[in-house]
């Protein structure tokens, strides 16, 4: 198994931690036998935040229960299950545009997808993990080792 701090998750993974998912069993326990600090970047963060809002505004996630998931991922951080990364954002933006020219005519990924993947490349984690089908064929095409919370 690959270590915490080599390993990049897509936050779509990570906000499976924070609310009921069909995903979510396997993914609690795939951070349960992965020890140490997820790096997590400041957009990673933002998009676990604004996407437990959205489950909220789109009336899948009740008032209390936002509370509790922002006040659990706050914890998660106070704690050290996840490390904030510092990426070079030039360097990943630039990164993120030469992906795109190459891979997104046949892949189709999106833009924070392909950001996402480039930050990993960037802060060189060589281990990638997200349940998105094209993020995974982008990442793989790169290079990254693909894990599956499932095993």
């Amino acid at each position: 198994m690959a270590s915490a701090e080599a390993t990049y998750v897509d936050a779509s993974a990570l906000i499976k931690l924070y609310f009921h998912h069909p995903d979510s069993a396997a993914m609690s326990a795939w951070r349960a036998r992965l020890r140490g600090a997820l790096p997590v970047t400041h957009h990673g963060l933002l998009e676990i935040v604004n996407g437990l809002c959205q489950l909220a505004f789109r009336r899948d996630m009740t008032a209390p229960a936002l509370h509790d998931a922002l006040a659990s991922v706050e914890e998660d951080l106070a704690i050290g299950r996840y490390i904030r990364a510092d990426v070079p954002w030039r360097s990943a933006l630039h990164r993120a545009d030469d992906l795109s020219r190459e891979y997104t005519p046949e892949i189709g990924c999106r833009s924070l997808d392909v950001l996402h993947v480039a930050c990993a490349l960037e802060l060189g984690l060589p281990s990638f993990l997200t349940f998105d089908l094209r993020q995974r064929r982008l990442a793989r095409a790169v290079g990254l080792k693909l894990l599956s919370p499932r095993g």
